[in-house]
């Protein structure tokens, strides 16, 4: 992309791969920066919007570096695996904390633990510094703190008269408002409920409410297959009253905002994160809210704990280490980059920076900074750190063997036979 392209238009184009994020309106090759780096990441478009303002404002200071910005959606992780082969990885692109382990140790990421705190400014994150630790040291900086959320479409289930799902309510009541708002809506293409059976996030809560896990401290299957029959039996069962998407609609769900059921208006509610409210609440007019996942009946644990929403990390093959870090600090800890992206990447982590900007955020902004606020009394301790291999457990063995079954190739008992076998196949 030219670096002439203006803000204006790319914020028109959807901020989509390729993205400039420094310079302004006018900005021309005649004034070729001396350090160039990329970046790269995964959202909706509000998250590139605010990315492309922080970038923007960043550049002013600092009219020696142009950061440029790559987007993607569905095949994000594809193409960070192929620039890993290439050695070609951006110089500061996004993880999460399924997969910060994965990269860390296949040599993609530097270790930061030397840039802090004199270039990383973020000592005063605290214990929340642990939350990008792999075998006692920091591969990444978190963005901010979120946990699981199931969002709710308010308005849809006061119209279809069904209560609103609480910080107790069930599994099986769950379901139970699930097909009663199916049935209430009577339209083409439109359910009370996603089919989670592909979320891995969701079966890591449902396992954490019994005592168990996805993994084990020693990087195995925290779980067995009569475990996963259970999850997906649960799906199976919804699938086929009614209560959630068909088979072709999960199929194209690809875990984002944009494609999921609920972004796309055919669900009432959607097993996320709690800084997703935002980026759902953009796309529609009805009133959304955040809750606990649905939870085990006679369990006294929810499930959720407390995670990086997202993380930055610095490629291991750069060439611009403590730039990339610069930028990285001015990212989470700088006061103007706060009031520019607010929660929409989860709650700040410096408490400055969260103290400062909750007054003017919005009220779904405030929804989630409540909602991390209000959990934690409920929260578990966070599980062990996904072992290498598991970034592919997401979309190479759960999203496949829940489609199977959701297309009938697959009972529920044989499907949980498969994501145990595929799932040791690769860890």
């Amino acid at each position: 992309m030219s670096i002439s392209t203006s803000r204006r238009t790319l914020l028109k184009a959807g901020l989509g791969a390729g993205a400039l994020l420094a310079g302004n309106a006018g900005f021309s090759a005649a004034h070729a920066e001396e350090i160039r780096m990329r970046m790269f990441w995964w959202g909706g478009q509000e998250r590139s919007r605010r990315t492309l303002e922080a970038g923007s404002k960043y550049h002013d200071r600092h009219p020696d570096i142009t950061m440029v910005g790559e987007s993607s959606s569905a095949d994000y992780w594809q193409k960070l695996v192929t620039m890993m082969a290439g050695r070609n990885i951006p110089d500061v692109f996004q993880l999460e904390p399924n997969t910060l382990a994965d990269f860390s140790k296949r040599g993609a990421c530097t270790q930061l633990d030397s840039y802090i705190p004199k270039t990383l400014k973020i000592a005063e994150f605290g214990d929340n510094l642990n939350l990008c630790k792999v075998n006692g040291k920091i591969w990444g900086v978190g963005l901010g703190l979120n946990s699981f959320a199931l969002v709710i479409d308010e308005t849809i289930y006061e119209r279809a008269g069904v209560p609103i799902p609480t910080m107790t309510t069930t599994w099986d009541e769950y379901a139970e408002g699930a097909i009663a708002i199916t049935k209430a809506v009577n339209k083409p293409n439109f359910w009370g409920a996603p089919n989670g059976a592909r979320y891995h996030n969701g079966l890591n809560v449902w396992l954490e409410q019994r005592g168990k896990g996805l993994y084990t401290e020693d990087g195995q299957l925290g779980f067995t297959a009569d475990d996963a029959a259970e999850w997906f039996n649960y799906w199976d069962k919804l699938a086929k009253a009614g209560g959630c998407v068909s088979a072709d609609v999960q199929a194209g769900d690809h875990l984002d905002i944009d494609s999921s059921p609920l972004g796309q208006g055919k669900a009432a509610s959607g097993l996320q994160y709690s800084n997703q409210l935002i980026g759902y609440q953009v796309q529609t007019k009805n009133k959304l809210s955040l809750s606990l996942y649905p939870q085990t009946k006679g369990s006294v644990r929810s499930g959720h704990f407390y995670r990086p929403a997202l993380i930055w990390s610095i490629a291991a093959n750069s060439k611009y280490k403590e730039q990339a870090a610069e930028f990285i600090s001015y990212f989470v800890t700088d006061p103007e980059a706060g009031a520019i992206l607010g929660v929409e990447r989860g709650v700040p982590m410096l408490p400055a920076i969260r103290k400062q900007i909750f007054p003017t955020l919005n009220p779904t902004e405030q929804a989630t900074v409540d909602y991390v606020n209000n959990i934690a009394s409920k929260v578990v301790k966070i599980p062990p750190v996904a072992p290498k291999g598991a970034s592919e457990f997401d979309r190479n063995v759960m999203r496949p063997v829940a489609d199977e079954l959701a297309f009938g190739k697959l009972t529920s008992t044989q499907a949980g036979k498969e994501v145990v076998s595929r799932a040791n196949a690769i860890l």
